[in-house]
């Protein structure tokens, strides 16, 4: 288990990137984990076909908050076909083992996470959080 939470994880977890509440988001989502209690809210706006703001706020694991942050440090400015496909390779990545999504290599740290199937939607849960806004938002 030490090799899911490597130093590489715990580093993004704590840099927190998009970590907050936007003030007047276009979008607010909110979506759990009833398994393990874990809840990402994700504030988006969208503005000239890209995300013009983003933040994320996470109640759970390192891993859940991992990842928001790498959602957080790549959203903005990134068009939504962009990001769903990030979206679609992460869980392709966490599931099948699929290859690490194009530039966000900094992803390649929760490789291990497809070997233990119980903490998938800790990875998952905010590219969920992320493709419910796009889809709330018209993007």
């Amino acid at each position: 288990m030490e090799r899911v939470y490597a130093q590489a994880l715990r580093d993004l977890a704590r840099a927190a990137d998009g970590a907050g509440t936007l003030a007047e988001p276009q979008v607010r989502v909110a979506v759990d984990n009833p398994l393990c209690g874990d809840r990402v809210t994700l504030d988006l706006t969208l503005a000239d076909g890209r995300v013009a703001a983003l933040a994320h706020k996470v109640r759970g694991c390192l891993l859940c908050e991992a990842a928001a942050a790498a959602i957080g440090r790549h959203a903005p400015e990134a068009a939504p076909s962009q990001l769903r496909d990030v979206a679609r390779g992460v869980q392709a990545m966490i599931r099948d083992g699929a290859p690490v999504p194009e530039d966000w290599q900094e992803l390649a740290a929760f490789t291990p996470v497809h070997q233990i199937k119980s903490r998938h939607e800790c990875v998952l849960l905010p590219f969920a959080a992320l493709t419910q806004a796009l889809d709330k938002a018209g993007g």
